[in-house]
């Protein structure tokens, strides 16, 4: 005998597995993805605007950078109170809608990214004050240079 799922089960399926799949792109951890949305309230709160340029899901550097500094709370509590967030992604396994990744691809050519990771600094008017990429040592000396690098400007 052959049971068929009720219409509402079904619907409520299908709710879910969009929900999953605009989750699998949010950004984690205060990370946004829309630059312009970044700088506007970079602007209004006078922060910096660090801006990861990735290849999330296939750049082991990029994979590092996340794992040894951007995931670590010495970043985060350095961030919550500097910088905006945000991250311009460049996956191989997972689908980007097509309008994120034609804007990705813009500030790629914009600011002149040849390789991952590249980390802009922008201030709070959306200036590149400075740029740099993975670093050794972990997310206690990566905020010291970042610190060093804002600073300088």
């Amino acid at each position: 005998m052959r049971v068929s799922l009720p219409i509402c089960f079904t619907a409520l399926v299908a709710i879910l597995v969009v929900a999953f799949a605009s989750v699998a792109y949010a950004a984690p951890d205060g990370w946004k993805d829309d630059f312009d949305a970044a700088v506007k309230e970079a602007k209004e709160s006078g922060k910096h605007v660090l801006v990861d340029f990735t290849g999330s899901d296939w750049c082991g550097w990029c994979i590092r950078l996340t794992d040894e500094v951007f995931s670590k709370s010495a970043f985060k509590e350095f961030a919550k109170d500097k910088l905006i967030l945000v991250k311009v992604d460049f996956p191989r396994g997972k689908e980007v809608p097509a309008e994120v990744m034609e804007r990705n691809r813009e500030l790629a050519q914009k600011y002149g990214v040849r390789g991952f990771p590249t980390i802009v600094l922008l201030d709070p008017e959306g200036e590149e004050v400075a740029r740099t990429g993975y670093r050794r040592g972990g997310a206690e000396a990566y905020v010291k240079h970042l610190e060093d690098l804002l600073a300088s400007n």
